[in-house]
């Protein structure tokens, strides 16, 4: 037998392995098997991943899964060793657990982001819910013969705070980019509220679109205030370690005009006063942000502490912040 014919007959052979066994995961995680994939009559031209990055989440994470469950292919859940049910109760929805060290929010996310097995992915934390609208634009934008034209979407989200709708105040414009292509989107090498960016092989920026279904995030609930501090005391911490990896000085200055015009900014220039009793609290939190990052800043200064080398290497981890380590 003619060696070349052997190699070139074996490549096929092993070229129909590869694709029966690709047709049997995707037959395991529903492709054929479950008409919630299917968008008029025919079967989704790509399949979603859904990506949870979660840590102490039992009071919100049911509801979350609970609004992607009917579009995801493949929930992953990120669990940053989480002490309270958070495990048990994401176990119940996804069949993909995995547990990594939360530094902040980019590096997490950047970490996991390659674990999904499917080519588009969508974000999603624990306190946000995909809405109907959202979900029926997500499926039949999967449902395109050709896939979708963009290589990222933009999704506004409705914030919810105390039980109030914020609608004023600069959070009525809060859009994010959630939907992308799994090996063009990644988040923005920073500590705090990075955004994800859809970039070609060539480092070139790819096409993102917008999306008119909203995303529902519950940042406060009426008894969530505990949680809300938890992350507020988190967040300015990250914040102080990137400035001072910037090389930021805290100046007397920063600590009186910047939060004095954030809050200015917000509720009177921004009309966050028409947001009631939910709108006070938010434009003052958001002031107060400010002022904390440089009191720990100077904190971190008086101490002696290093500047952290790098976004994704701070000096403490998120359960030492929260007292969980």
């Amino acid at each position: 037998m003619d060696f070349r014919f052997s190699i070139f007959d074996l490549s096929f052979h092993l070229d129909a392995i590869e694709n029966r066994k690709s047709k049997i995961e995707n037959a395991f995680w529903g492709v054929y098997l479950d008409d919630t994939y299917l968008s008029g009559g025919a079967v989704m031209a790509e399949l979603l991943s859904v990506l949870v990055p979660v840590f102490n989440e039992e009071a919100n994470l049911s509801a979350c899964l609970e609004s992607v469950r009917e579009i995801a292919a493949e929930i992953l859940v990120v669990d940053s060793f989480s002490t309270d049910r958070t495990l048990e109760i994401a176990k119940g929805f996804s069949g993909r657990v995995l547990q990594h060290e939360y530094v902040n929010s980019a590096a997490q996310k950047n970490w996991a982001i390659p674990q999904c097995r499917h080519q588009w992915v969508f974000i999603i934390d624990a306190d946000e819910r995909m809405t109907p609208q959202l979900r029926a634009e997500i499926r039949d934008l999967l449902a395109r013969p050709q896939g979708p034209e963009q290589d990222g979407y933009f999704v506004m989200r409705r914030n919810f705070f105390l039980g109030g709708e914020i609608r004023h105040g600069g959070w009525e414009r809060n859009d994010v980019q959630r939907l992308f292509r799994r090996d063009m989107g990644r988040y923005a090498e920073r500590e705090v509220h990075a955004d994800v960016a859809v970039r070609n092989p060539d480092g070139t920026p790819g096409r993102s679109g917008r999306l008119a279904g909203k995303l529902d995030h519950i940042t406060c609930p009426p008894d969530g205030l505990n949680r809300y501090f938890q992350r507020f005391n988190r967040y300015t911490t990250q914040a102080a370690e990137r400035y001072h990896r910037e090389g930021r000085k805290p100046y007397p200055w920063n600590f009186i005009l910047h939060p004095g015009w954030e809050f200015f900014k917000m509720y009177v220039l921004k009309l966050g006063f028409l947001d009631g009793i939910p709108g006070l609290a938010v434009c003052s939190f958001c002031a107060f942000t400010r002022f904390v990052r440089y009191v720990k800043l100077y904190a971190r200064i008086r101490q002696g502490l290093p500047p952290p080398q790098a976004y994704d290497r701070g000096t403490t981890t998120s359960r030492e912040i929260d007292g969980a380590g």
